[in-house]
């Protein structure tokens, strides 16, 4: 099982939709994959077709209450594993910091995780993807302790430059709480090829991360944004579109690194 948190402390990069569509293309692999939602706004959880404010266990039961990851899982209308969030984890920083050891509680809700499919016999999952919520908070910070690897998007402007500097300089000091921790691959999302910034940025980004960039670049889509109103990765929207091919692509890359 390899887990995967999709970070970026930067909004607006497409970190929800590269979660919920990498998810639905590596699923769409025949890999057996978990989308877990550690974003309070639910967006990841409503992308999958799944009701956010509907949902009787979410990760605000697991953090908080020590809820199993197993009981909270339920099956995305796309086919996959999901465990969800809403609301409820609005506010969870403030809540977590009285816990013992509260950096570490999604790392031993994972462990259980694991143990609660030894003990039933479940097949364990090939991907777990982590959609983490758009800042360097509490939530973020338990996920990459748990993680195995980061997958950064980015879009290829300036002061997401300086945002990416930000966060792999949290990902270098969060080594000593997890030394297996990585960083995975950079995609570029919302890549327009005639914009000549995008291209500058790119160039500048190859130069600098070399063998971590990933060679797909997500487009700017309009089937990727309507995707998500319908409840559907974009894969199940219109499987034909650039975006869902650029996934599919992504998704490709991402498991010949397992390999």
């Amino acid at each position: 099982m390899e887990i995967i948190a999709i970070a970026n402390q930067k909004g607006g990069v497409g970190k929800t939709t590269t979660a919920v569509n990498l998810t639905a293309s590596l699923a769409a692999k025949r890999k057996h994959v978990l989308l877990i939602d550690l974003d309070p706004q639910g967006n990841a959880t409503s992308g999958t077709g799944v009701d956010k404010n509907e949902l009787a266990l979410t990760i605000a039961d697991v953090l908080l209450d020590g809820v199993s990851l197993s009981d909270a899982i339920v099956t995305s209308p796309a086919g996959f594993d999901v465990i969800g969030a809403n609301r409820d984890l609005a506010g969870m920083d403030i809540t977590l910091m009285n816990k013992t050891n509260s950096h570490e509680l999604f790392k031993t809700a994972m462990v259980a995780l694991v143990n609660d499919q030894i003990a039933a016999k479940k097949p364990a999952y090939d991907y777990v993807v982590i959609d983490c919520a758009p800042s360097l908070n509490l939530l973020t910070i338990n996920a990459l302790v748990a993680t195995d690897s980061v997958i950064i998007p980015m879009q290829c402007e300036y002061y997401a430059l300086e945002g990416l500097a930000d966060l792999s300089q949290t990902i270098e000091r969060l080594t000593e709480l997890n030394p297996k921790l990585y960083i995975r691959g950079v995609v570029r999302t919302l890549f327009d090829a005639r914009n000549t910034l995008a291209r500058d940025v790119s160039a500048e980004l190859e130069a600098h991360f070399g063998d971590i960039m990933y060679k797909t670049h997500i487009p700017r889509n309009i089937r990727l944004a309507e995707a998500p109103a319908h409840g559907l990765p974009v894969i199940a929207y219109e499987r034909w579109s650039k975006g869902a091919r650029a996934y599919q692509k992504l998704a490709a890359e991402v498991m010949n690194q397992s390999s």
